[in-house]
């Protein structure tokens, strides 16, 4: 009895844990190419949100714009960038429909490496 007992837990802790790594979210690739928007989270999700219609002009009003530390180091950024095959480090996944990347932007100061958020689709593993 107490054999069946513990082959039961054992069993549930393992389907609970299998469950809960299938459902995680996989990180495909560690060095990508990013063709197309990518920025602030907020940015970014109400982009998509938009109907094609609105999509440029919401890109041309919410021009990127990070904070640069002394250090040369680029931290809370808000608003769009476009990108045009650019390569970029794959830093982890935020959901479904997204992903945060190390890339260079460019800003007014210069061109600073900041994390950022680009839509799955565009972000294609170097092979």
């Amino acid at each position: 009895m107490r054999n069946l007992l513990a082959s039961t837990i054992a069993t549930l802790i393992l389907l609970a844990s299998t469950a809960a790594i299938a459902q995680a979210p996989k990180q495909e690739c560690a060095i990508g190419y990013v063709t197309g928007i990518g920025g602030a989270a907020q940015n970014v999700r109400e982009y998509l949100a938009l109907p094609d219609r609105d999509k440029y002009r919401y890109l041309a009003d919410n021009p990127i714009n990070c904070r640069v530390s002394d250090e040369g180091r680029a931290s809370a950024c808000t608003g769009l960038t476009s990108f045009r095959h650019e390569k970029v480090s794959v830093y982890d996944d935020v959901d479904n429909a997204t992903m945060a990347v190390v890339a260079r932007v460019e800003l007014d100061r210069g061109t600073y490496p900041a994390i950022i958020v680009v839509p799955r689709p565009n972000v294609q593993c170097e092979e």
